[in-house]
């Protein structure tokens, strides 16, 4: 009976431990957003629904710096976080044969909903990874990543939606114009700081019906 006894509680200790080795292993998103929930209640989703009016957006693209991403404003939605930017990209130079080369988030995801124009957009593969880039009140930790193995191209214009996965590649190239095109940002693991709103935009809700 001691002996059974025994080994059940050696079983107990092994299995607790190895439950505290495997989840001290498992990656931590950094807390960069206030750990409070949603100003309505712990966990509790806003009872009011957020605007961001077209005339908004044309402010900031007409007033922003060329070539950047902007965040136009993120919801705290009481589970998590939800943001919405906007993007607008010239001309691209490509050289030719040359990889395409460009950013991975390691917590967020996004959703690209082209607006105008169009290119060459290559998610996903194995190339090599640099880790490091912090993109702030964007997309929260990241890298930049250069196509390789399992890689996909593909021709976006207006319409078009393409759905990125955290840590996934995402580079435009032969850009011959513009793309214009809007991310969601689901962020879960509350990476962007809740409750942002654009500077540039001149007003947050859209004028009530009368």
């Amino acid at each position: 009976m001691k002996r059974i006894i025994l080994g059940v509680l050696i079983g107990m200790l092994a299995s607790t431990v190895w439950q505290t080795v495997t989840h001290s292993q498992s990656p931590t998103p950094p807390q960069t957003a206030p750990a409070a929930m949603s100003r309505f209640g712990p966990g509790t989703p806003p009872q009011i629904a957020f605007d961001i009016p077209k005339t908004d957006i044309d402010t900031l693209l007409k007033n922003a710096p060329p070539a950047v991403d902007q965040q136009l404003r993120v919801v705290d939605m009481g589970k998590y976080n939800l943001a919405v930017g906007i993007i607008h990209r010239g001309p691209t130079k490509d050289e030719p044969g040359t990889p395409a080369a460009g950013p991975y988030h390691d917590y967020t995801a996004e959703v690209y909903i082209i607006q105008s124009g169009g290119g060459i957009l290559t998610t996903g593969g194995t190339g090599e990874k640099k880790p490091g880039a912090n993109y702030n009140i964007l997309n929260g930790p990241g890298g930049n990543q250069t196509a390789g193995p399992g890689s996909v191209s593909r021709r976006v214009g207006p319409g078009d939606i393409i759905i990125i996965p955290p840590g996934v590649l995402h580079a435009f190239s032969q850009i011959t114009d513009h793309v214009t095109y809007l991310s969601v940002r689901p962020d879960p693991d509350r990476v962007l700081p809740g409750g942002y709103v654009n500077p540039l935009l001149v007003k947050n809700q859209m004028p009530a019906v009368k």
